[in-house]
């Protein structure tokens, strides 16, 4: 990780817990103790958003998982950036790989998503990652390459601060094979080639590019020991105390 690139960790619980079980989490996080040098969010299911966010410190930001394109209408079942901010959240995650593969979320609804959400002033964490047959077809470079474009086609330059980009490959995620931090390190830095090439130098440098993938205790400090590695995002490990480990990964 580049000095100039804050640390930053997302804790994505995914559709899991109750009040019980969020106010263990919220325990666990408020003893800490916490590296005042990373940045932490936690991805929190939509009814528990407004909840999350009174019980939390207000060093740890609060992220829904999801959310539309417009800013209200008939989209029953649907969030707006504007309710995610009317309740005092400050960031959403979008293009999770099981909203694109299992909901049947395309790249060019991703990208309308991203550019309404930053419009609103929402942080958001868009995220990108190849299927396992993808990666033995060599069609790595070629699958997140056209993620990030569809995505990045519909940043506004003026927002980039507002992005913090999620590398996970869908092979890796919630099954316990985890990306080597090579092969991580390796994807990244095509990663912010790419944004080098087809953004700005400047924006490739200063973009956080985060690692997911069955990211636990015991690997995260590996894979933030790599330049392009800029934290990570976690699912089901963020829901167990030993969470504070993966926050402090860069100490």
């Amino acid at each position: 990780m580049a000095p100039e690139r804050k640390f930053f960790v997302g804790g994505n619980w995914k559709m899991n817990g109750n009040k019980k079980e969020i106010d263990a989490i919220i325990s666990f996080l408020t003893a800490g103790p916490l590296d005042p040098n990373a940045e932490l969010v936690c991805g929190v299911s939509p009814c528990y958003l407004d909840y999350v966010r009174q019980k939390l410190p207000a060093s740890i930001g609060v992220a829904a998982q999801n959310c539309y394109k417009v800013a209200k209408g008939a989209f029953t079942g649907e969030i707006s950036p504007a309710m995610i901010k009317d309740i005092g959240a400050e960031w959403v995650i979008l293009g999770h790989s099981e909203r694109r593969n299992v909901f049947g979320e395309s790249d060019a609804l991703i990208g309308e998503k991203v550019n309404h959400a930053l419009t609103e002033g929402l942080k958001v964490i868009p995220c990108i990652g190849e299927k396992l047959e993808e990666r033995e077809a060599g069609k790595t470079e070629e699958v997140v390459f056209s993620q990030l474009k569809a995505i990045v086609d519909k940043i506004p330059q003026d927002k980039w601060d507002n992005v913090v980009i999620a590398y996970e490959p869908v092979w890796a995620i919630g099954t316990g094979k985890t990306a080597s931090p090579q092969q991580a390190q390796e994807v990244h830095g095509k990663l912010r080639q790419w944004l080098a090439d087809n953004v700005s130098a400047e924006v490739a440098q200063k973009t956080r590019i985060i690692y997911g993938g069955s990211v636990t205790a015991e690997n995260c400090r590996e894979l933030a020991k790599e330049a392009d590695i800029d934290g990570s995002l976690v699912g089901g490990a963020s829901l167990k105390p030993d969470f504070i480990h993966i926050v402090n990964a860069s100490q």
